[in-house]
């Protein structure tokens, strides 16, 4: 600072300033530590047997009473302060007697390290500045491994500690900070008892490398540690748990049963929707084949039942069904099926490797009787021939190809592949030819990206390239008909003998009788999408698969609605209703959607203009609240859709908002590192701003209330556990000790000593996106990093809990919310854009649907065949 003038003596001063504020509290607060340790060491020295834990007198750490001494220290010591890993000038190392357990907490730290520096420490192991200070505190240096070996030490002087530190003079203080960063660690410890004086480790603690959770129960009765990338993450434990051994251990009695997929992939996938014999629709998105049954007539709103498949490991791609009707074939991504033909008793596919390898197989006996290199371009659809299950037709870029197959049906390996490429002549060569479709006459359309229907006829066999095996019969263009604008991305035929065509830039639905004659046509709504897949439903019903991820239904000439809808984007914003059963989510396609989770319908959707990453309603339900990607948060109307408030907190995105339980507040967490506080009018669609709560390291991951509406507990990006004084004037609890015991309205946050166990082994952090606890405080939902959702007991505060897992999302869970009465449990993909709703089974109670079959039954694979 010597250097320094000008204008930089302003804020030097101030700086001072604060520290010499907060040295002072900090200097009170040991007052209080020093004379609980006095009366400790009293104690030590007449070898008193230890105290209960429970007792009223010792549930505050920084009270001046009597703690518990743990045994083991011989009396002939008289240490006056005890230090973590920390050296005074004069240091006598005590050991303990043979068989008398010494004090000890894991490995030694770094050299420098300390667990608890001094200032406001969280319970993530970073140390953190005071309300009033800067938000980016330093981490802690002995993040990377346990606190040191406890040491006893001799102070110079044989006076009591109190009245030693009483005064002091300038050149004594550095002296005096240390020792007072090791009366606290004793303190602590002096009330806990170690680790060794309860018999060695406990069993469910497991060791780990520095980027692994690892917990250690290291202060009985006091606290728990984890570790994640090496930063110790210290959780306190409430005083109504007498032992971690009386928590509930095993899976929880309630189980999940998925009851709806919202959504339909149609965003990047073609062919992929179809009409069974028994009238239901069968499609895909993430991991799940859906079999949906509608409700209502031609163009009528949604309704009916579905059924699901869950086998896939991985997103699903494609479909092909039997022409029974009845069977379905499907392939996923990492199985690299890519496109699939059913042809009665084969199956034709073409996988997504380089070479496009396409493949047929023996459907009964899964043997794989064919298979050759397609082509190096990508392939984008393929056919079995109704009329000559020899011949197969693949498209893709910029070429057509006809193959026939031959071979011994049931002999592996036995079949031959040979191709034929279609020729264009004088037309011009598209540069996609996404769909084709066989006639009844042995013809085929094939439509392109240049808006074209071609027809191919079977010529005669060229003699002069009889190729292998003889002369084959080619197929040639005989006729072109400019359809849409833009790419046709479906061709269908109908029973009546007609094609329909499907575009993508004019989003027409057109009818062609023979010639390709236009004989009717209907436009998709703009919000729908493009065309993607079209398949006839039942008289004259039509189901169309739109780009926009929807599903609709009708006809051309009444128009059609949608029956299924979805997002387009990743997801990340959700929230379920106070008291019905709706819930809203949001994501980067900026679209805001309230969905109706009685009706499996959107209620409605608004455009949102920016990417949404977190939503909640306000406890009356009349308003939602929601956070955006450039640190706007919104205020919305939930029966007329209008905007009431818009605010702005910064320029970082927005991680989490929520409502006070009573209505009167509102958090918004930021990625700025602070939680900005606004008062909110009794309707919810008033805000001012009140405060901020200014403390964290790093950016804001979750936050929840406490029940009585005062108290905030958060989560960040580097693990910090911090609690806040919100009515009190948006203050930083120093003492996290005094919060083991507060009751909180909401659990999301990912970090605590009710949630610890969720945790896997081997985790860096990220591994969890979101969590929640049910309303009957009974399950925790978990939605991880690996395409799955867990369901825990809770608390969950023993390590490697037992969990039930449930698969389906085809991408990270981003996030898991319980619908207001439990009864149901929703869970957001990431990339997959989906949305499924469980239902929550169990053995009855409050808020918990009973134990019965769901009516929307998992479905069993006939076969599998691994490609």
């Amino acid at each position: 600072m010597d250097g320094a003038g000008g204008p930089g003596e302003g804020p030097a001063q101030q700086a001072l300033q604060s520290l010499s504020r907060r040295l002072q509290v900090q200097e009170k607060e040991m007052e209080l530590v020093k004379a609980a340790l006095a009366e400790a060491l009293r104690l030590l020295r007449l070898q008193a047997p230890p105290t209960s834990l429970q007792d009223p007198d010792l549930t505050a750490p920084t009270r001046a009473s009597s703690p518990a001494a743990p045994a083991g220290l011989p009396p002939s010591c008289s240490p006056s302060l005890v230090s973590r890993g920390t050296q005074t000038e004069t240091e006598s190392e005590m050991e303990a007697p043979p068989g008398t357990p010494g004090l000890s907490n894991g490995p030694p730290a770094p050299q420098g390290g300390s667990e608890e520096p001094s200032g406001t420490q969280s319970e993530g192991g970073g140390s953190s500045s005071s309300g009033t200070g800067s938000p980016g505190g330093a981490g802690s240096p002995g993040g990377a491994g346990s606190p040191g070996i406890l040491r006893l030490v001799q102070p110079p002087q044989c006076t009591d500690t109190a009245r030693r530190n009483s005064s002091s003079s300038p050149s004594e203080r550095p002296r005096q900070k240390l020792s007072r960063k090791a009366a606290s660690s004793a303190n602590l410890l002096l009330r806990s008892g170690s680790t060794e004086s309860r018999g060695g480790k406990d069993p469910l603690s497991s060791p780990g490398g520095p980027g692994s959770r690892r917990s250690n129960y290291n202060l009985e009765g006091i606290s728990v540690k984890m570790f994640l990338r090496g930063r110790p993450i210290t959780m306190y434990i409430p005083s109504g748990i007498r032992s971690l051994e009386e928590l509930p251990s095993g899976p929880p009695p309630e189980t999940l049963s998925l009851d709806w997929v919202y959504g339909y992939r149609g965003r990047d996938s073609r062919s992929n929707l179809f009409v069974l014999r028994s009238g239901e629709v069968v499609y895909f998105i993430a991991c799940v084949v859906v079999l949906y049954r509608p409700g209502g007539g031609p163009g009528g709103p949604g309704g009916g039942g579905q059924r699901h498949y869950r086998g896939h490991t991985d997103c699903v791609r494609c479909l092909a069904v039997h022409p029974d009707g009845v069977r379905v074939a499907s392939g996923q991504t990492a199985g690299v099926d890519k496109d699939g033909k059913d042809q009665g008793a084969f199956l034709c596919v073409v996988d997504d490797s380089n070479e496009h390898m396409l493949s047929v197989w023996d459907c009964s006996r899964g043997t794989k009787l064919a298979e050759i290199k397609s082509t190096n371009d990508s392939v984008l659809a393929v056919g079995f021939s109704p009329r000559d299950s020899s011949c197969i037709v693949t498209s893709g870029k910029s070429h057509v190809h006809f193959w026939n197959w031959s071979g011994a049906v049931g002999v592996p390996g036995n079949g031959t592949l040979t191709r034929k490429q279609g020729v264009f002549g004088k037309y011009k060569k598209p540069k996609f030819i996404p769909c084709f479709v066989f006639l009844p006459d042995g013809d085929i359309l094939t439509g392109d990206s240049e808006g074209n229907i071609l027809t191919w006829a079977r010529s005669l066999s060229d003699s002069k390239t009889p190729g292998r095996g003889g002369a084959k019969e080619t197929y040639g263009i005989v006729a072109q008909a400019h359809a849409h604008e833009g790419s046709i991305f479906a061709l269908c035929l109908r029973r009546d003998g007609t094609v329909l065509s499907g575009g993508g830039r004019d989003r027409r639905l057109v009818q062609w009788g023979p010639g390709l004659v236009a004989l009717q046509e209907a436009e998709i709504p703009e919000h729908f999408g493009a065309v993607r897949a079209i398949a006839e439903g039942l008289g004259s019903e039509l189901l169309v698969g739109t780009t926009k991820n929807a599903l609709l239904r009708g006809d051309l000439a009444q128009g059609f609605s949608p029956v299924i809808q979805g997002h387009t984007d990743e997801l990340w914003g959700l929230c379920t209703h106070p008291f019905q059963n709706r819930f809203l989510t949001c994501g980067h396609d900026r679209q805001l959607c309230l969905w109706d989770g009685e009706g499996h319908a959107l209620a409605w959707s608004i455009d949102l203009k920016e990417t949404g990453l977190c939503a909640d309603f306000h406890p009356s339900g009349a308003v939602v609240a929601v956070g955006l990607n450039t640190g706007r948060w919104l205020v919305l109307d939930t029966e007329t859709r209008e905007i009431v408030s818009d605010v702005t907190d910064g320029n970082e995105q927005l991680s989490v908002v929520r409502y006070s339980p009573d209505g009167l507040y509102l958090a918004i967490g930021s990625h700025d590192n602070m939680i900005y506080i606004y008062s909110v009018s009794s309707d919810g669609a008033k805000s001012s701003r009140f405060g901020r709560c200014v403390g964290h390291s790093s950016f804001i991951t979750h936050l929840d209330w406490s029940k009585d509406g005062n108290f905030i507990m958060s989560n960040s990006g580097d693990y910090e556990i911090l609690y806040w004084n919100v009515a009190g004037g948006c203050k930083l609890l120093r003492n996290r000790y005094d919060s083991r015991d507060r009751e909180w309205a909401t659990y999301t946050c990912v970090l605590g000593f009710h949630v610890y166990g969720v945790w896997p082994d081997g985790s860096d952090g990220t591994d969890i996106n979101s969590l929640c606890r049910s309303h009957n405080e009974r399950v925790v939902a978990v939605a991880d990093d690996f395409c799955k959702v867990h369901l825990f007991q809770y608390p969950c505060a023993r390590a490697k809990a037992p969990s039930l897992v449930y698969g389906g999302h085809g991408s990270h869970v981003t996030s898991v919310r319980f619908t207001h009465d439990d009864s149901h449990l929703i869970s957001l993909g990431g990339k997959d854009a989906s949305i499924f709703q469980w239902r929550v089974l169990g053995a009855g109670g409050s808020g918990l649907a009973p134990a019965t079959p769901s009516r929307t039954p998992s479905l069993s694979p006939a076969s599998s065949l691994d490609v």
